[in-house]
């Protein structure tokens, strides 16, 4: 089991090899943030919107209730 793991695992001696790893774990991180406010800022439009929809519903069955009543 280790000898898998020590191989699957690769450090390489000349540490430029990192460089690249770096640039791509930047971009990546930097998608997330932005899609991640997407997902919040979408989130709150949806939230509004069914605000919106829950208050008309509940104001026709306010002025339903009233006609019921007469």
């Amino acid at each position: 089991m280790n000898a898998w793991i020590v191989n699957f695992l690769y450090f390489p001696d000349d540490k430029s090899a990192y460089i690249p790893a770096i640039f791509e774990f930047a971009i990546f991180a930097v998608i997330c943030v932005l899609v991640f406010r997407w997902i919040v800022r979408h989130s709150k439009k949806q939230e509004e919107q069914t605000r919106e929809l829950e208050e008309r519903v509940l104001r026709e069955r306010k002025i339903e209730q009233q006609k019921d009543q007469q």
